[in-house]
């Protein structure tokens, strides 16, 4: 399990990470989202070492991260921004990860190569992004870590080749139990794949849940009528009679609240993760604004 308590980060006068709290539980696949500037890619870096708290703690099964060698070797990340030694081939850099990597599988190197056909004898730096993406996860699925930590992992790629890695990912999920924590704009893509979903917005974790409890507590409501009293609105528009909600509750509780209205019409529908974002971060200063131009 990983585990980020209470942490904060302050650049000059910038709270980047403000008291952050977050539970990535063991084996599961972890969809970190927030608006640009939330800190999502501070925290990663503080996940992987890369940065010292001010306060507070990362620990991977109760063991700090920070300055840690045997804990990092149980991690591998891709960040956005790859990297990749000067004139470097993936054979290079297969045996540079494999000295890394005491658990680096050179029978599932030559394996996973099999999805991504690159050439093994060519620069990576020659290559374009969406390959130099390929190179990356290729390596790091090899490393068999028990966390891999993605930061727009897919972001680039055609969506061919964006499901044959999410294929794997899957794949190496089930058969080896490693912990994904993956953070990306493409919610109806993380919808897909994960199972628990942290929000955050502005370096604080607005809300943290499995998908299926943060689905099953927030329900889209069409309706013809006055809304009822005892729903919790996060948001109202109406089309003409037509009065679409959004309110915190899951579907059973909406039903009781309105099968006892007396409206003319209603139905309640499920919510996206994308939809769910919205709505949540609409009450945080982030609500979607009518503008006329």
């Amino acid at each position: 399990m990983l585990e980020l308590k209470n942490l904060t980060k302050t650049f000059g006068a910038f709270k980047a990470l403000d008291d952050l709290t977050m539970t990535v539980p063991k084996g599961s696949v972890y969809g970190l989202v927030g608006p640009n500037g939330a800190g999502k890619s501070t925290a990663i870096r503080h996940i992987t070492g890369v940065y010292r708290p001010d306060s507070g703690s990362v620990t991977l099964e109760g063991i700090p991260v920070y300055e840690n060698t045997s804990v990092k070797a149980r991690m591998a990340s891709i960040t956005d921004d790859l990297f990749f030694f000067s004139g470097a081939t993936i054979e290079d850099m297969r045996k540079y990860y494999a000295g890394i990597y005491p658990t680096f599988d050179n029978a599932l190197f030559q394996k996973v190569g099999e999805a991504f056909a690159l050439p093994v004898k060519s620069p990576v730096r020659r290559f374009s992004k969406g390959m130099q993406k390929q190179a990356a996860f290729w390596l790091t699925i090899a490393c068999r870590p028990e966390l891999m930590i993605l930061d727009e992992p897919v972001d680039g790629l055609d969506p061919v080749m964006r499901r044959q890695i999410w294929s794997l990912l899957m794949s190496d999920v089930a058969q080896q139990g490693t912990t994904i924590l993956v953070s990306s704009h493409n919610l109806r893509e993380l919808e897909d794949i994960c199972d628990h979903v942290g929000i955050m917005n502005h370096g604080r974790m607005l809300l943290e849940r499995s998908l299926a409890d943060m689905q099953g507590s927030t329900v889209k409501i069409q309706l013809v009528g006055q809304v009822p009293q005892g729903l919790e609105v996060l948001h109202q528009a109406d089309s003409g009679r037509l009065v679409t909600v959004i309110a915190r509750a899951s579907t059973q509780q909406a039903q009781s609240i309105l099968s006892g209205a007396g409206l003319t019409y209603y139905d309640i529908l499920p919510l996206s993760l994308e939809e769910i974002f919205i709505y949540e971060l609409g009450g945080a200063d982030h609500e979607i604004k009518d503008i006329i131009l």
